[in-house]
């Protein structure tokens, strides 16, 4: 049987100390060295490799996750980041020649100094405790910053272990796990951070940056959307089931970066649900409720949550809807609706309900998309080359996947944020380095070069004309906006102000020449 320590919240009193003392350690800059980042991650990572049964364990309580979702999102996720962390950490903080540099300024040599930001704090989500948690955290480490983990209290058998790797496993000086709710995360807020990284809803966001507004503390804040699928006629519907049912459906719904809702055309919408039908009970051919391999709804509160949205929504439940408050379980819920102001449409679930929205064409279904959320985390066309690459065009989004579910949030290495109200900031892959590190730009001024700085100094009478020769640039375009290529792209265009007018000009040259010689022949013969 696998021992799971108890959570227990960290006394509010003794934040304050924790937080001087992280700060102290970062401080003695000993988290500065290349090599010992590495050490830290090295430690992490066989803290991770010592207690994978535990963390499958604790995602298992939390959140009912089959031991595949676990180590495919949590567990072997976080190893594989720190080996591709520690395989590229000495590149990526090497110095940077900075680039754009004109000749004169090539000789103070100009470079990128890559700096940790300090001491940061990371707060989890539950939803993903233990990537959305110690990911963040690996970048932190990896750029040399000190860091305070609050793991969500929503997954409390997570954050326990969570919180055993990091005490057994990281220098106690530099790094901590402080564990709670709302008033240890209040008193965590009231200390100076030099960075906070937040993962979870907009609203708790939105307190987030206003707190760290008193005292311009930078932030990263990974939030959620209610994210668009748009499934055109010309889509493959097949497909497209398939891989959105397995978007919304892996660890219950509970994925801030899988579509809310599906707009579907009109004309393909008896063959997408007919998919929709087969692959759920393809998915889960004993019925969701028995299945290993789906989860749970975290908690009573989120489950009564999503209930009172299926309840006031006035669309018509066509799979599922199925619940089981006891149990935590909610069944994959598919509901047409018709009102583009139905609660599942305007609200982020978060959990297993989608509802389908019929459209009309791509038009509706792009500015639809656009006045529900405008800026949402993700977004998931689907349909030929021509209507995917208009959705790009003109939506905007954190992210986006073409032809799939969330692939792009799926790919380790990528990096991963939102944009507007979804989000600020990204990480994973390198990303997650430079999220907390400072590009901190560095000159070198010679002794030898005083002479030509001569001119910055005052007096200043008679040096102007000669800083402007200098210094000026000289644009290439006229006052109408129109590019001037000068006298040898003149001659290249014969003054066409296009490349189809200069070759037309080219033909008619070319034609006028081919007459004159004919001419010429033809008196020659004479």
């Amino acid at each position: 049987m696998v021992q799971i320590p108890a959570l227990e919240y960290t006394p509010v009193d003794d934040i304050p100390q924790l937080v001087s003392k992280v700060r102290a350690g970062f401080r003695t800059h000993k988290t500065k060295p290349v090599e010992y980042r590495l050490k830290q991650l090295r430690k992490l990572y066989w803290g991770f490799k010592d207690n994978e049964a535990e963390l499958a364990e604790a995602c298992k309580r939390d959140l009912g996750k089959s031991n595949f979702e676990t180590y495919i999102t949590e567990t072997g996720w976080c190893k594989n980041d720190i080996l591709f962390v520690c395989r590229n950490l000495e590149k990526w903080a090497k110095d940077e020649s900075a680039p754009d540099i004109d000749l004169m300024n090539k000789f103070f040599a100009p470079k990128i100094r890559k700096d940790p930001m300090g001491t940061v704090l990371v707060i989890g989500a539950y939803n993903f405790p233990v990537q959305l948690s110690m990911g963040p955290m690996i970048g932190a480490i990896a750029a040399g910053c000190s860091c305070i983990l609050k793991p969500s209290e929503s997954a409390p058998a997570a954050a326990a272990v969570m919180q055993k790797i990091i005490r057994e496993s990281l220098d106690p000086s530099c790094y901590d796990c402080i564990q709670g709710a709302i008033p240890e995360t209040t008193a965590l807020l009231d200390q100076k951070w030099d960075k906070i990284f937040y993962t979870g809803g907009a609203t708790v966001g939105t307190i987030i940056a206003k707190k760290a507004a008193e005292t311009l503390t930078p932030v990263a804040l990974e939030l959620g959307g209610r994210n668009p699928a748009i499934v055109t006629k010309h889509a493959n519907p097949h497909l497209a089931a398939r891989r959105l049912l397995w978007a919304k459906f892996m660890n219950a719904g509970q994925v801030c970066v899988s579509q809310n809702y599906i707009m579907v055309d009109q004309e393909i919408l008896p063959l997408f649900l007919k998919e929709v039908e087969k692959t759920l009970k393809e998915f889960f051919p004993q019925g969701a409720k028995a299945s290993p391999d789906y989860g749970r709804i975290a908690n009573v509160k989120q489950f009564q949550r999503l209930k009172k949205m299926l309840d006031e929504s006035k669309g018509r439940i066509i799979f599922g809807g199925t619940m089981d408050e006891s149990d935590l379980f909610l069944e994959p819920t598919v509901v047409q609706v018709d009102d583009p102001k139905d609660s599942l449409l305007v609200d982020e679930s978060f959990g297993p309900l989608i509802p389908i929205y019929v459209t009309k064409d791509l038009d509706e279904a792009i500015a639809m998309a656009n006045e529900i959320h405008d800026t949402p985390l993700g977004i998931y066309p689907f349909g030929n080359k021509k209507e995917t690459a208009r959705v790009l065009n003109e939506t905007q989004s954190g992210g986006a996947s073409i032809n799939d579910g969330f692939y792009h949030a799926s790919i380790p290495t990528l990096a991963f944020g939102g944009v507007g109200t979804s989000g600020t900031g990204a990480y994973r892959g390198k990303s997650s380095f430079d999220v907390f590190t400072h590009r901190r730009s560095v000159t070198t001024t010679p002794a030898w070069i005083e002479g030509m700085l001569s001119i910055r100094y005052p007096p200043y009478a008679g040096k102007l004309d000669k800083f402007r020769a200098m210094s000026d640039l000289k644009p290439n375009f006229d006052r109408k906006g129109n590019v001037r290529s000068g006298l040898v792209g003149w001659l290249l265009k014969l003054g066409a102000g296009s490349k189809g007018g200069a070759a037309a000009r080219y033909f008619f040259v070319l034609v006028v020449a081919a007459g004159i010689r004919q001419y010429l022949q033809m008196k020659a013969k004479l």
